[in-house]
């Protein structure tokens, strides 16, 4: 999956963050409450982003519905991903992660490597 840009972004944020799946104009009214934007500008951004397999569409009608192809937390790792091996030295990217990182992110990464060595 390609990286997303700024108007993308927002575009998935809209989608991940609905109850189910949304017309052009109901992502068109969220993000306009944010800034003017044309509807027709919202109508290309989704179609680019199902070319890219970001988002799925099905028929509603006349009109298209959209939904993410995967959950946020899912892309946003895939994207980490392209970014480490991107970057020539995926270990010390990690290590130099890992040293910024909060008691509480820290903690809860231990806790989940654990529990992932445990098998639960």
């Amino acid at each position: 999956m390609a990286g997303l840009g700024e108007l993308e972004s927002r575009v998935m944020a809209a989608l991940w963050d609905a109850d189910g799946p949304r017309t052009v104009r109901a992502v068109h009214t969220a993000l306009a409450a944010e800034r003017p934007l044309a509807y027709t500008t919202v109508m290309t951004v989704l179609d680019n982003l199902h070319g890219k397999g970001w988002v799925r569409r099905e028929r509603a009608g006349r009109a298209w519905v959209y939904t993410p192809a995967r959950a946020r937390e899912e892309a946003g790792a895939e994207m980490l991903r392209d970014m480490l091996d991107s970057l020539g030295d995926p270990r010390g990217v990690l290590l130099h992660f890992a040293r910024g990182m909060d008691e509480g992110e820290s903690e809860f990464l231990r806790r989940a490597l654990s529990r992932e060595q445990d098998g639960s």
